[in-house]
């Protein structure tokens, strides 16, 4: 995987919309290819309201994501969360396969996985070696036959399949197995916080109010979080609120009152010194340089 300094240009207005190409469906599974007239959408920045894994089978693919970019070259997956404003440009001779998913899809062991995915992706883009290709084409394999026929209960198929080929990307993203094998009781803790946060945390930025949700303590919570993910739960809800803000800030065209009012911020002044704090920049010069460099 290559960082990229290249600009990705930026159209004005733009707004942050949720882009769901799987017309209201909870699974969506197609192939892509750069050629087609159709990627040219991909190119405007979109989230989207479910997960969505790639295998990139051929050539290459630029990508930003959440103000990064990369660049990745087949064989790779890459692995999208829900919300992550993002936007891609395909070589002409790349292919992909795009599996996307809403969370109610998954069967409900799998709720838990997707919910806490930093616990199983280290990272949003893995390269692959032949053998891992072959891995994880074997289970879309599996799925897109059953995707494209009609035999009975074929939606409990897919979600077993669905299931099985996610833990395959985690074994090959996290070879230890750490985040199947952390002790059950801290790893639902770990992932029923990471859902709470991202329902909640536009008005709640506490570790106390999911500690409260959780029934447990707020040091408890905090050893837990941090003994799973690496850093601790008031870390992780600030994360999550500094990115919505980020996010609004360069591709909404809402005024810097507004978005602290819609992240819950007391007022602007509490909302200016918590950016900074977190970001080393005021929502402003993070906002003009932002623009400046992406356009």
């Amino acid at each position: 995987m290559e960082v990229l300094e290249r600009v990705i240009t930026r159209n004005s207005p733009v707004e942050v919309y949720n882009c769901d190409y799987a017309d209201g469906a909870n699974f969506f599974m197609g192939e892509w290819k750069g050629f087609e007239a159709c990627i040219g959408d991909m190119n405007v920045p979109h989230r989207h309201n479910g997960y969505s894994i790639d295998i990139l089978i051929k050539g290459r693919i630029r990508q930003s994501i959440d103000f990064k970019q990369y660049e990745m070259e087949a064989p790779a997956l890459m692995l999208m969360e829900p919300n992550q404003v993002h936007q891609h440009e395909m070589d002409p001779d790349a292919e992909l396969i795009n599996i996307y998913f809403t969370n109610d899809f998954l069967v409900p062991e799998m709720q838990g996985v997707v919910s806490c995915w930093r616990c199983v992706f280290s990272s949003g883009m893995i390269p692959l070696n032949e053998e891992q290709l072959e891995e994880v084409l074997s289970y879309a394999d599996l799925i897109r036959k059953e995707y494209n026929g009609d035999k009975l209960r074929k939606e409990a198929i897919i979600r077993n399949l669905l299931n099985a080929f996610v833990i395959a990307c985690g074994r090959i993203s996290e070879p230890s197995g750490n985040w199947m094998n952390a002790e059950s009781s801290q790893y639902n803790m770990a992932r029923q916080f990471k859902m709470l946060v991202d329902q909640h945390f536009h008005e709640k930025a506490q570790v106390s109010d999911y500690a409260e949700m959780l029934y447990v303590s707020p040091g408890h919570l905090n050893d837990t979080v941090k003994a799973l993910l690496g850093r601790n739960a008031k870390f992780i809800i600030d994360e999550k609120r500094i990115m919505e803000a980020k996010r609004l800030l360069y591709w909404g065209e809402h005024s810097i009152k507004q978005i602290a009012a819609q992240l819950n911020f007391e007022d602007d002044a509490y909302f200016n010194r918590f950016f900074k704090k977190h970001s080393g920049f005021t929502p402003a010069s993070f906002q003009k340089s932002i623009r400046e460099k992406y356009n």
